[in-house]
């Protein structure tokens, strides 16, 4: 039997249908998990890669794959999500290490929130970090807590929600953020099964359901919310929580997912560690 026949793969969010390609782009050597993606306004797309940083973290930590080069690695010590900012910043969010830390595209360090390597300063083992239409600063503090930090453009604190439990307003791994064009924050609620919309103030709105384990979420340019999860699937849903349209693009749940000025979907996937891109199809 030959083991080196491929197919061409398709798939459909409502009436727009893509081609998968993958793996997609050129990662280094010795990659690690391939933990998120983001697509800056030139065109480049950006990955962070992760390994264990007791052991062996990533070198780079952030790569181009259009040609595999980065940077990153002599400060990222657990890179787990990243986020393009509003002024371009590349903020990455350092996991294990308490910290989030900006860079330009190009590499140089900009800016951190948190205290490094000191847990509940404040953030315990953060997840995901997105940004309001003015630059306000949401944060997902999912794995040692329950928690959306919240802080202004100039880094200034801002206070935040959130608890451990199953509630409206409580958490079990605040996953990923998202803030959608009328300024509502949406909140992968990842171990509860679920998306949860919050006013900028952090007033519960709804909750999305029919969604496992959900690991990443992005805004479409309709305003419409991309949710990858671990079924697999990425699903879209309307802005009031109605789903739309969802596909089965990956193998595994894709742990990070940017989108393209060109409508292209990237989803980056841990294991096997590759980038998979959504092309749209013409017509």
């Amino acid at each position: 039997m030959s083991m080196g026949t491929t197919h061409p793969l398709t798939v459909a969010l409502g009436a727009r249908h893509y081609r998968v390609e993958r793996p997609f782009g050129l990662l280094p050597a010795e990659a690690g998990l391939v933990s998120d993606v983001a697509c800056l306004p030139d065109g480049r797309v950006l990955v962070l890669l992760r390994g264990d940083p007791c052991i062996a973290a990533c070198d780079p930590a952030v790569a181009d794959i259009g040609d595999g080069v980065g940077w990153g690695g002599e400060v990222v010590a657990d890179g787990h999500m990243m986020a393009l900012a509003p002024d371009g910043r590349v903020w990455v969010v350092d996991r294990d290490a308490h910290q989030i830390i900006a860079f330009s595209a190009e590499g140089m360090e900009l800016a951190r929130l948190g205290t490094r390597h000191r847990a509940n300063a404040p953030f315990n083992a953060p997840c995901d970090i997105g940004f309001g239409a003015d630059g306000t600063i949401y944060v997902a503090d999912g794995y040692g807590a329950s928690r959306v930090h919240v802080f202004g453009p100039d880094l200034t604190p801002r206070g935040g929600w959130g608890e451990p439990g199953q509630g409206p307003g409580q958490f079990s791994t605040p996953h990923s953020v998202a803030v959608l064009p009328d300024g509502r924050v949406a909140i992968a609620d990842r171990e509860n099964d679920r998306v949860q919309v919050f006013t900028p103030d952090g007033r519960h709105l709804l909750s999305i359901g029919d969604v496992y384990r959900p690991m990443s979420l992005s805004v479409d340019a309709d305003g419409n919310l991309l949710v990858t999860d671990q079924v697999p699937r990425l699903s879209l849903f309307a802005p009031d929580g109605r789903l739309l349209a969802r596909c089965r693009p990956v193998l595994n749940g894709a742990h990070g997912m940017a989108l393209g000025a060109d409508g292209s979907i990237y989803l980056s996937e841990m294991s096997p560690g590759r980038i998979t891109r959504l092309a749209p199809i013409p017509g």
